[in-house]
């Protein structure tokens, strides 16, 4: 049987940044995908800064990743009661579709010495000295960044998010309306739910809307609310996705079986962000994969200390924002100081926290 060290499943950001990060420590990398690449992911494809860092650190170039697709220096917020705040974001966005994007970082990875090879895994078996992968293929660690249907996850008996933990969005893209601000407007009706544009720099942008499951979404009613708060445009190559949110992540086992990105649900429950933590999870689950039938205890030290509190902090953002009230306070505060702006920027793009600067001042609003 054939033998690697690490196996990936899945050639997206998680996964390449998995094979990155195992490369960097002398292992033998396989990284398996049910489609060859460059492939379409249904996603908003901003990409934080905070994202690049995490890939630079892993020797990508950031410089020649985003190539071809300008910086997004700006932010435009509407609160659920239609308040608008823009302003010029800390460090800029850029947005690259996933088409481009996961292929240039799965090259990357390549050219470090990962190999791949197109395979649609259906059996995964863990055993003491290694995990069976369709009784073809035998890895010391395998590395599960196969998305929001995870096969890895099932064979671990891990079930899906609960469906009040577990969004749902349909994105297309349309003649860009304004170059250099991403929008992301919200809504009061059918709260929690908002709606996307970000300016991909070619003339087009990348548009959307997502609500929760819960809600009883509907493709319909998914379209009525991406034309409701984003009246006129007309995108194509409409496609829904689903986005299992960081509230609903499980606990991960110890062993030699790993998960990473939307496998383990690391989506911010505030902004269907995804891209930083599949990246980082990535990177994280990649030089845990070293310590062998030790590296699920080492991922889920290594995820908790890196992620563990702004995790926390996002998860109670979420659970307050079911008010709308307090979010636009909150995009009020935002509105009146920069500080308190990049703060929430920084909660649900990369890894912010609550500080007790954006608590009071949203407080201070809702007086």
């Amino acid at each position: 049987m054939e033998t690697w060290d690490v196996v990936v499943v899945g050639g997206g950001p998680a996964g390449a940044a998995t094979a990155l990060a195992a490369r960097r420590h002398g292992a033998s990398v396989l990284v398996l995908d049910r489609s060859d690449f460059p492939r379409d992911k249904v996603c908003g494809d901003g990409i934080a800064p905070e994202a690049l860092d995490v890939l630079a650190v892993l020797g990508v170039d950031v410089d020649a990743l985003t190539d071809g697709y300008p910086a997004v220096p700006r932010l435009r917020l509407t609160s659920p009661s239609g308040r608008t705040v823009e302003r010029t974001m800390h460090r800029p966005a850029v947005v690259v579709p996933r088409a481009v994007l996961d292929g240039r970082v799965l090259d990357a990875a390549l050219a470090a010495g990962a190999a791949f090879r197109r395979h649609t895994v259906k059996r995964v078996t863990p055993g003491p000295d290694g995990v069976d992968v369709d009784g073809v293929l035998r890895a010391g660690v395998l590395v599960g960044a196969d998305g929001a249907e995870s096969v890895v996850r099932r064979a671990l008996g891990i079930g899906p998010n609960r469906p009040d933990r577990l969004a749902i969005a349909i994105r297309g893209y349309a003649p860009a309306g304004e170059e250099g601000v991403q929008v992301i407007t919200t809504t009061d009706q059918r709260w929690p739910a908002y709606a996307w544009s970000f300016p991909i720099g070619d003339g087009r942008a990348n548009v959307g809307y997502g609500e929760l499951v819960s809600g009883g979404a509907t493709r319909a009613g998914l379209l009525e609310g991406l034309h409701r708060l984003l009246p006129g445009v007309e995108p194509t190559g409409l496609r829904a996705h689903r986005l299992p949110l960081s509230t609903g992540r499980p606990r991960l086992p110890d062993g030699r079986v790993l998960l990473a990105g939307d496998a383990q649900s690391l989506i911010n429950p505030m902004t269907g962000e995804g891209i930083f933590y599949a990246v980082l999870s990535g990177a994280l689950a990649g030089a845990a994969a070293a310590q062998g039938a030790g590296a699920g205890r080492a991922f889920r030290s290594a995820l908790r200390a890196r992620l563990g509190v702004h995790l926390a902090h996002s998860s109670t953002a979420s659970w307050v924002s079911r008010w709308p009230r307090v979010m636009d306070a909150a995009f009020r505060a935002a509105g009146d100081d920069q500080r308190v702006f990049d703060d929430v920027v920084a909660l649900g793009l990369a890894d912010g926290r609550l500080t007790a600067r954006t608590l009071a001042a949203a407080a201070r609003r809702l007086s």
